[in-house]
């Protein structure tokens, strides 16, 4: 496996993001992430999706850290500052979720995690749960799912894995905006961009369109109808804290809260005026939210 790896000048000046890097190995790989907050506090892991890194995280960062959490940002391989495999068939759904295993629990050695996936770090972190639920404390799935290829995708969906996998050129930047609501400022679009000194270190961005089950055969359908079967009897805190405004995973809220248990009887709010990445919309609220539901469970 050809592995690059984003030179750290690209990182200079990042705005409202001057947290260390610290990094761990996952299965030779080197996984980047940040914490914030008291190291004694209960730990609660940020995962990002596509095309982001964890510095999408940095308006909720601070808001836990405040409420005496301790909070991990990581980026998942091929993304931020972590190791980039250079080939897509380097990347597979069940390679990103044992990397972030090996990261969480072998590197870190987290126990009693609250899980916060938005995105493609719901879909890798609802297997985790799924698969290890003795490591969890609970969940907050924020604009994710787990599909299975079993339901049609979004239309808007079949669009954007189109637009990545034919595209000539990929603009992170212009992704990311184009799944916000608010316009971001040009230092913020600059963040996006940074990973990505030239198309060659772009193999995950390319990758994980296709790898998310479209079909019921798909590789990782078979696992994530698995999973679901596990989420059915969760019954510790789950929360599941979606925009508005985000076509793309709007109608998975529904399923998990009528399918897991430990989202039964509970108020799951309702971000409005956010789009897909409500964390750049909505992030202090997003923040509160959490840091409200883990204190409440």
């Amino acid at each position: 496996m050809r592995v690059l790896r984003t030179p750290e000048e690209r990182f200079a000046g990042l705005p409202d993001f001057g947290y260390e890097p610290r990094y761990a190995d996952a299965d030779g790989l080197r996984l980047a992430y940040v914490e914030a907050g008291p190291p004694g506090g209960e730990p609660v892991l940020l995962l990002h999706g596509e095309p982001s890194w964890s510095f999408l995280y940095r308006k909720v960062i601070p808001v836990l850290a405040a409420a005496g959490l301790r909070v991990i940002a990581a980026d998942l391989i091929g993304f931020g500052r972590s190791d980039k495999p250079a080939q897509i068939a380097d990347h597979s759904y069940a390679r990103h979720v044992e990397w972030i295993r090996v990261f969480a629990f072998e590197a870190l050695g987290l126990r009693d995690v609250t899980l916060v996936g938005q995105d493609w770090g719901g879909l890798i972190g609802l297997r985790l749960v799924a698969e290890h639920p003795d490591r969890f404390a609970r969940v907050v799935a924020a604009n994710t799912g787990l599909p299975t290829g079993d339901q049609p995708m979004p239309e808007v969906w079949l669009r954007f894995r189109e637009l990545v996998r034919t595209a000539p050129a990929l603009s992170v930047s212009r992704l990311v905006q184009s799944g916000c609501q608010a316009a971001l400022p040009p230092a913020v679009l600059a963040a996006y961009d940074a990973p990505f000194p030239d198309p060659s270190y772009a193999a995950a961005i390319r990758a994980m369109p296709d790898l998310v089950p479209a079909t019921p055969d798909d590789p990782a359908s078979a696992a994530n109808r698995a999973a679901w079967r596990q989420l059915a009897a969760w019954d510790k805190p789950f929360l599941v804290a979606f925009s508005d405004r985000d076509p793309i995973t709007g109608p998975m809220a529904p399923v998990l809260k009528r399918t897991v248990p430990g989202a039964a009887d509970r108020h799951h709010p309702l971000l409005e005026g956010a789009g897909h990445f409500l964390q750049e919309d909505a992030g202090e609220e997003l923040g509160a939210i959490i840091a409200d539901f883990i204190r409440a469970t």
